[in-house]
């Protein structure tokens, strides 16, 4: 048994070495799988905040450049001819996060499609012509000191610490590096020109007119005189023009050759219009909750800047709460959007789960004019696919159908083990139960042949003592050979109808003699039973081993009686065999009808046996559709009970 426990436990660590290892490989696999599913969908929700970004830059990119004016010239209609022209821009905003729309002249002055030239500013606008004001001023005074590129350089920003992608399921298939290379812009990366009417160019300024329409020497001196004194009258953003075109010169946004040739031809007039030169959208700070994303027009060597001013904080809540808190991620993950201002965090908004011991981050910053706006994506734990489940699931049948394996290869190498020690001790017992009733023959036959028996009466009970030894012989060879049978499958019953009387009086006759050499008192209680179907022999050989074995091992109780008795219910035929005997120890009140076994004590040690008739009982009576339970008195011995169909 050691053997076979040390080559299971072997086998059990050979078997576990590539279960773990493939188990594990499982997992590593399923979590890359929920990591890339994850950064997939992280990716669809930046990429659709991205794509809104994008419509509303080519949405202000493609404006007419005379639409910051309260009213502008739509294709066909002639300067002065205000008919159903009104600027889409005197209107409020769409989106909430934009204040409003205003138009930064070369001068540095000031204007807005909100409010009507000719007219006052309405009241329920003057607060937000104010706002729009105050941030001309300022925005005045960061071209003078910065000009207009405030875009925060790759050396500005703060170093963030790169986290490593994980490989995703696409990564073995597609070399996707070419094709997700980031959005350097949201809408035209170059500068554009293109040819505005007369009409659009009298909307823009009236300097324009000046300069490039024609009019009367008096008018453009009453023009100048005009133009002059709004100048004026705005303080340190009325520079001189020389002043002007040096700081819009200084734009980072283009080349400075490239820019003074483009000078050079944007004053071009052409026929029916102007050659207009339009620069791509671009931001700058004005202060921690507003940021101006403008173009820049240049007409004839004069710098217009036209945009709106973003409202950083509603435009972060509005980019969290359209494209994410409404999603199921956002009860598992956590969105920061943030705005940094030359690397320095200007404004924070954040939804969804906290995420403290983050496992998964993702970051993505967004191409100019938004490159100000940084996202990301966080989460503690992330969900688990649904292939996890079923392999937690097969783990445990696998695990459970191996363990199960090896323990009934265990109980089954141990039952045999046990069943050959058992074997052979029967072999023992047999052959010592066949040798004693031999022995016995043997020396009362010397005995009478030699005469030592001198009167009939010692010699008559010198036959009475073979004919014993016989029958006891007679018994064990037929127990042996009947177990043979039924370990054959040859060994069938004869089932007849009776009252059990004739089974009750046999084995009386057969045991009366023993019964009382031994001392024994056999009590028979038989109720008033209907008759039923039994196999006469069986039952008879069933009784006489089962009193044999209350003699057996009954030898040293102080009252020495065996009760059969024979009742019956609506069921079952019930017949009790009850001794005052030591009784059977709790463990083995089962144990007892197996073949060839035995309860190891000092009893059992010092009483011979061969360990088959308790199990002849059990296969004689199983044969007739019954059963046999063994249970101990209150008192001392056991009572062994037959329970037959009726």
């Amino acid at each position: 048994m050691n053997r076979l426990k040390l080559l299971i436990i072997i086998f059990s660590m050979a078997l576990s070495v590539p279960l773990i290892f493939f188990v594990l490989k499982t997992y590593r696999g399923l979590e890359q799988e929920e990591v890339a599913t994850l950064r997939f969908f992280t990716e669809a929700l930046f990429d659709e905040m991205e794509q809104a970004l994008a419509i509303l830059v080519q949405r202000e990119e493609g404006r007419a450049i005379d639409e910051y004016n309260y009213y502008w010239s739509p294709t066909g209609h002639l300067p002065g001819d205000h008919k159903d022209s009104r600027s889409p821009l005197s209107f409020a905003p769409q989106e909430e996060f934009i204040l409003g729309y205003f138009q930064n002249n070369p001068d540095g002055s000031f204007q807005t499609p909100m409010v009507e030239s000719t007219k006052e500013v309405p009241k329920n606008r003057s607060q937000l012509v104010s706002q729009l004001e105050d941030a001309n001023t300022v925005f005045n005074q960061k071209r003078i000191r910065t000009t207009d590129g405030i875009q925060p350089s790759p050396a500005k920003v703060i170093a963030k610490k790169e986290i490593p992608k994980t490989p995703g399921l696409a990564d073995k298939y597609l070399d996707l590096s070419r094709t997700q290379k980031p959005r350097a812009y949201l809408g035209q990366k170059e500068k554009r020109v293109e040819t505005i009417t007369v009409g659009q160019a009298l909307n823009i300024s009236k300097q324009v007119q000046e300069e490039s329409l024609p009019s009367s020497g008096a008018e453009q001196a009453g023009r100048s005189t005009s133009i002059r004194r709004s100048a004026a009258g705005k303080g340190s953003a009325a520079e001189p023009l020389a002043e002007q075109t040096r700081i819009d010169h200084e734009q980072p946004m283009e080349a400075a050759a490239d820019r003074s040739s483009s000078f050079t031809v944007s004053g071009v007039k052409e026929a029916g219009g102007f050659r207009v030169e339009v620069a791509p959208l671009q931001s700058v700070f004005l202060d921690e909750d507003q940021i101006f994303i403008f173009r820049r027009i240049m007409i004839n060597n004069q710098i217009y800047r036209q945009g709106f001013i973003l409202q950083t904080k509603a435009f972060l809540d509005h980019l969290a709460v359209k494209y994410f808190a409404a999603q199921p991620m956002a009860r598992y993950t956590n969105l920061r959007l943030q705005v940094l201002d030359q690397g320095r965090i200007a404004g924070v908004v954040q939804a969804g789960a906290a995420a403290n011991g983050a496992s998964f981050v993702f970051n993505r910053n967004f191409p100019a004019p938004f490159s100000f706006l940084e996202a990301m994506l966080s989460c503690d734990q992330i969900p688990q696919s649904a292939g996890r489940r079923t392999l937690n699931v097969m783990i445990i049948i696998l695990v459970s159908v191996v363990l199960m394996g090896l323990f009934a290869i265990y109980q089954s190498a141990a039952a045999l083990v046990d069943l050959s020690e058992r074997r052979s001790q029967f072999v023992s017992s047999v052959t010592h139960e066949l040798k004693t009733p031999l022995t016995n023959i043997r020396m009362y036959i010397e005995m009478l042949e030699q005469g030592i028996a001198r009167n009939e009466e010692r010699e008559q009970e010198y036959f009475q003592i073979l004919d014993a030894e016989g029958a006891r012989l007679s018994r064990l060879v037929n127990n042996v050979l009947e177990l043979a049978k039924f370990e054959k499958k040859q060994r069938f019953v004869d089932l007849q109808t009776g009252t059990f009387e004739e089974v009750i009086r046999e084995v009386q006759r057969v045991m009366q003699a023993k019964l009382d050499n031994e001392g024994y008192h056999l009590e028979i209680e038989f109720g008033k039973i209907r008759p039923f179907k039994y196999d006469r022999e069986a039952m008879i050989q069933v009784l006489i081993n089962l009193i044999e074995n209350s003699m057996k091992f009954g030898k040293t109780a102080t009252r020495k009686q065996i009760s059969v008795r024979v009742d019956q219910d609506d069921r079952w035929v019930k017949i009790m065999v009850c001794d005052n005997g030591p009784g059977i120890p709790r463990y083995a009140l089962k144990k007892v009808f197996d073949e060839f076994y035995r309860v190891d004590n000092s009893l059992t040690r010092t009483t011979r046996g061969t360990g088959i008739g308790l199990a002849l009982v059990k296969k004689f009576i199983a044969l007739m559709g019954g059963n046999v339970t063994a249970a101990n008195n209150d008192g001392p011995g056991c009572t062994i009970t037959i329970s037959l169909p009726q």
